[in-house]
């Protein structure tokens, strides 16, 4: 029995000795890890968003507003097209005139089984004064509805969260200033 168990020690040994001289297996390669950045990660951006808070820190010193607060440039150039960026993972919104950001302010938008649109649009129509169709003749002052279901910005309750039915919640003394620079045909992108 010994002499069997010596064999097959020898055999094993030997089996493992001819392993030895085949070549190193090769390791994978790792790259490096990817420099992390503070980017906030959107679901659909073209860039305008986080450029709108990198111009809102630039212009007023500001990295974030509290809910129902904004901030507004102490004079707006008369020249140049107004915009409206609005940023829905960061509950803000933001207005152009032309290059230069005039204004921000923290917004509420659709809360979970309601939808605020990601993409392009245009103001369609403006009221200084609205009341809605679908939810119960609640009041929606200095309305500018961007499509035909009735999705627009107006001032009201602005908790700081996603709480409307669809709508774009703003402060009720922004939404007054920005219904002041925008017209009908205004564009807004609408990221997230």
């Amino acid at each position: 029995m010994k002499t069997i168990g010596k064999w097959v020690i020898a055999v094993g040994a030997a089996a493992l000795a001819g392993c030895q001289t085949a070549p190193a297996p090769k390791l994978a390669e790792s790259k490096p890890a990817a420099a992390r950045t503070n980017e906030i990660p959107y679901h659909w951006t073209v860039g305008n968003a986080p450029q709108a808070h990198k111009d809102m820190v630039a212009e007023f010193q500001r990295v974030g507003l509290k809910p129902g607060e904004y901030v507004w440039a102490a004079a707006v150039p008369a020249e140049g097209e107004p915009r409206v960026v609005v940023d829905l993972l960061t509950q803000m919104t933001y207005v152009y005139r032309g290059d230069k950001l005039v204004g921000a302010a923290s917004m509420s938008s659709a809360k979970i089984g309601h939808v605020t649109p990601y993409g392009y649009w245009s103001i369609l129509e403006k009221r200084p004064f609205y009341r809605s169709k679908k939810y119960d003749n609640a009041p929606m002052p200095w309305m500018q509805r961007i499509d035909e279901y009735g999705i627009a910005f107006h001032g009201g309750v602005n908790p700081g969260y996603p709480a409307s039915h669809g709508c774009m919640r703003l402060p009720m003394k922004f939404a007054e200033k920005l219904y002041g620079v925008t017209r009908v045909g205004t564009k807004v992108v609408i990221e997230g």
